[in-house]
Formats: structure tokens, sequence, C-alpha cells
């Protein structure tokens, strides 16, 4: 009988394990098609989600029913990249026409939705369980988009955790090397308030210019001198 309960036991665990595995492969494939419907140029397509908000719930009613954890790092960084990326675009939805995320009250940090069994708002997604959890991984703030034009470019595709840190390098490259972004001219470097905001979480091996350097094609002057400019919020939508 022990033997038999045993046995039980284990093709319990199995089946829940291999339900879980498959949920979180499905949810990625489910995100992926979502972005690459309505993400097009860096740039979301809000009104037409709004008019057929169905394939937005699908993907955040999945993300519900789904467990995540930290120890399987890549599958859970990529969940909630891809978790916050949502929950910003149906933040914008519930108000939509608005011209910025601004224009809600309590937008990155009131809003509550229910992830992976937590429930979270925007900045708990970035701060408490990105950032804080992984405290060396600046790349974050080059793929966690906000719904602002200040922010790097949303992609159409979902992170995953088997080209997860091929996707974070190429959008941080991407970023570093994007003139409307690092702005350089002779030696006076104006860079974005993120570099502001979250000066630490760059300067873990060295300056924020040293961060910088790693990924430019064209190394900034030895001597340069660091400005920053206004964060512009106003929403990437696409016309």
């Amino acid at each position: 009988m022990m033997k038999n309960s045993s046995l039980i036991l284990v093709l319990l665990v199995s089946v829940s394990f291999s339900f879980g595995q498959s949920s979180t492969s499905d949810f990625f494939k489910k995100a992926d098609s979502f972005f690459k419907e309505y993400v097009k140029n860096g740039l979301v397509d809000y009104a037409a989600i709004k008019n057929n908000p169905d394939a937005l719930n699908e993907v955040l009613e999945m993300a519900s029913n789904i467990s995540v954890s930290k120890d399987q790092a890549d599958e859970y960084k990529a969940f909630w990249i891809n978790g916050y990326n949502l929950l910003v675009i149906d933040g914008v939805i519930k108000k939509y026409p608005i011209k910025s995320p601004l224009d809600q009250p309590g937008f990155f940090d009131k809003e509550k939705k229910n992830l992976a069994g937590e429930v979270v708002t925007l900045n708990d997604i970035e701060n408490k369980l990105l950032r804080k959890n992984f405290p060396k991984e600046a790349r974050f703030h080059f793929v966690l988009v906000c719904g602002g034009l200040g922010c790097p470019p949303i992609i159409n595709e979902a992170y995953v955790p088997s080209k997860l840190d091929e996707q974070l390098e190429r959008q941080t490259t991407k970023a570093i090397n994007d003139p409307k972004f690092i702005r350089l001219q002779k030696n006076k470097l104006k860079i974005s308030q993120i570099f502001e905001w979250y000066k630490s979480d760059f300067e873990h091996e060295g300056k924020v210019t040293d961060f910088i350097n790693k990924y430019r094609s064209e190394k900034l002057p030895e001597k340069v001198k660091v400005s920053y400019y206004p964060y512009d919020w106003t929403l990437n939508e696409a016309q």
C-alpha cells in the first residue's frame, strides 16, 4: 500500500509540474502573438486593442493562473517583464483615449492586478520582483516599457527564457546607440532621466558613462559633461 501511495504521489507531482511548465509555455506563446499583432515600430496600437480587448484579456487571465519561481531565473524574469508591459497596456486601455499614462492617477503605484498568484502594481513588479531580486541586472530598464515615448521602444515579441539574455542585450545596445536616447554633441552628453532615477543600478562596474560605453559602438569622450533631458511621458501610441 505504501509503495502504491508513493507512486501515486510521484505521478501527481509529475502531472502538476508538467501542467505548470505547459501553462508557462502557453503564456509566452500567447504573449508573443499579442505583441506581434499590436506593436508596430516600437509603438502600441491602443485603439485596436480597445476595440477588441479579447486577446489582452485572455493573456492576462492566463498570466493570473501561472506559477513562477525566481529559482528558475530566466523564466521568472521573462514572465515579469512581459507581465509589466502587458499591464501597462491594460492600464492605458482602461482609460483610453489618454495622452499620457500619467493622466491616470496611481497608474504605477495604485492600480493592482493578479499575476502569478501575486496582487501587484507596476512599481511592485519593477522594484520588488525584478530589481530587488536581481540587483545587478540594469538591462531591465531597456525592456520595461512605461507607456511613454521617453522609454526605450517596446518590441513586437515576447521575452522568453530561451533567448532572454540575447533580447536584453539587443534592446540595451539598441537604446544606447540611439542618438535620440543618448544625445552626444562634442563633449556634452544628455541622457535619459532613467539614468538619474536608477543611478545605482548602472554603477556596479563603475560610473554611468562606463555602463553606456560598454554598449556603444562609438565610445564617449573621456571628459564628457553629463546632464539629463526631460522625460517624455507622451503616450507611445501607433497612429
